[in-house]
């Protein structure tokens, strides 16, 4: 019987499945290990946020406009990096990945330890947003990741992304619940301690400054680049050495050596304009509503887990909080171990769509737990109710390894990944920077003038779920032809 054929089955069939190529271990563990310090950097505030905003008197003791002024400090982060990350990406394709990647880490480093010595709401809003802009490496590790893979083992190696990231997720929130405010909490260590008290967040804030320095000492050490044909720094900058070795300005700034000169077209970084084709805009697409999704919902989460019960929260401390969000980032860190078994069972679109599927039970959780808290407090059913949400949240990581791939599969050429995936995440950068301050907003709103029970956010929230799943549903069944 004749089968049925559409755009998207391959002309010749495999009679036989390729073997793997053994994965790169030890750049791929330097890669992994790099990737530490951005979750490190990004969440460790995440438990003592909200403790923050009260701290610093700028609500006039409303309770109710604490979430307006943390989600301004989450969506700074973005909204700084959305205006850089694709020029970073876009430079890795040119003078190579460790330069950019070096850059990055310094910038993680330099931003916390001035966020941990900040003292006014402007300083931690200058902090982050320094943090933003100088970080371009959430897409340049995984540019590197795709120039030390195939297509036989590229799901393997992005099985470990998420792990990296669940790993930092985990230890981030347990530095920043229980390092803030030490002179507080550990009065026999730290009560005497004047530098302490006057800045009550250094400390979490300097432990990720610390990590992120001897990150960029382990990549200046032993990361490889992996552009093919890096171009001078000198030359990207229009800058030459006449033969006197004094500075000169090039007369171009694309002038090539003999070597790159005899690079084929395929191994050169095309022109952004040839980046905005269907298959990009589609991946780029899913990736950015995903984002929105995931990052409206970690933006609430510490919000809606310190705000009161009266309130439409759950009154918890910031060390609960940690213990939570550590709890998340271990399972999530065990369950990603499956991913490329589950990936190869199911494809990237179905790994994906399940992923965003199970958004709707996560969002819905929030009403549902603070109904029963109002009427029996912080019961044993309402930690249970709790623990629900955190290991449904652990399927939505399904969604952001398979996405990965289709990124990568939707790059014209290989020289081109770098700014393929800085397009992408500069489209994510823009919904993150828009999802904590809108959320949070949302979420405030909501409690303050009591629509739908208070519950408006969660509504607002699945229904954009629902039409990420739409938009979910307009990847191509094949990777191949993303």
């Amino acid at each position: 019987m004749a089968h049925r054929a559409d755009e998207e089955t391959p002309l010749l069939h495999q009679t036989a499945k390729k073997t793997p190529t053994p994965l790169p271990w030890f750049q791929l563990s330097i890669l992994l290990f790099l990737q530490l310090a951005e979750p490190l950097t990004s969440q460790v505030i995440h438990p003592f946020a909200p403790d923050l905003v009260r701290s610093l008197g700028i609500t006039g003791g409303n309770e109710k406009k604490v979430g307006y002024y943390v989600g301004m400090l989450q969506s700074v982060f973005f909204f700084t990096q959305a205006f850089t990350v694709l020029q970073w990406s876009r430079i890795s394709d040119r003078v190579g990945r460790k330069p950019v990647i070096l850059t990055g880490l310094a910038g993680l480093s330099i931003s916390m330890y001035s966020f941990g010595l900040s003292t006014v709401f402007w300083g931690f809003l200058l902090s982050r947003s320094l943090c933003g802009a100088l970080n371009g490496n959430v897409g340049v590790i995984k540019s590197t990741m795709a120039d030390l893979t195939d297509s036989t083992n590229i799901a393997r190696a992005y099985t470990y992304i998420p792990i990296a990231w669940s790993i930092g997720g985990a230890v981030a929130p347990i530095i920043g619940g229980m390092l803030s405010r030490p002179a507080e909490q550990f009065p026999g260590l730290f009560g005497n301690n004047q530098f302490l008290k006057k800045y009550p967040y250094f400390l979490p804030c300097a432990v990720s400054a610390s990590f992120s320095a001897t990150a960029w000492l382990v990549a200046f050490i032993f990361l490889k680049e992996t552009v093919k044909w890096p171009m001078p720094i000198s030359q990207c900058l229009g800058v030459r050495k006449d033969k006197l070795g004094s500075r000169v300005r090039s007369p171009s700034i694309h002038r090539t050596d003999s070597k790159q000169q005899e690079v084929s077209e395929d191994e050169k970084p095309l022109p952004l304009r040839a980046l905005l084709v269907p298959k990009v805009v589609i991946a780029a697409s899913n990736y950015a509503l995903m984002s929105l999704v995931d990052i409206a919902f970690r933006a609430i989460q510490p919000v809606f887990y310190s705000s009161p019960i009266e309130d439409g929260g759950l009154g918890l401390s910031p060390a609960e909080i940690g213990k939570i969000f550590s709890i998340f980032g271990i399972l999530n860190g065990v369950f990603q171990l499956f991913f490329a078994s589950i990936h190869d069972r199911c494809g990237s679109r179905k790994t994906f769509i399940v992923g965003m599927a199970a958004t709707l039970p996560m969002l819905g959780s929030f009403p549902v737990i603070n109904i029963l808290a109002r009427a029996q407090g912080c019961s044993a059913a309402v930690w249970s109710l709790v623990g629900f949400q955190v290991a449904v949240s652990v399927l939505t990581g399904l969604s952001r390894g398979a996405i990965f791939i289709f990124i990568n599969n939707s790059s014209p050429n290989r020289a081109s990944i770098g700014a393929t995936n800085g397009l992408s995440q500069m489209s994510v950068s823009i919904t993150r920077a828009i999802g904590p301050a809108l959320a949070n907003a949302l979420f405030s709103l909501s409690i303050d003038k009591g629509y739908l029970g208070g519950n408006l956010v969660y509504f607002v929230l699945m229904s954009l779920a629902c039409v990420s799943l739409y938009v979910a549903s307009l990847l191509p069944r094949n990777v191949g032809k993303v």
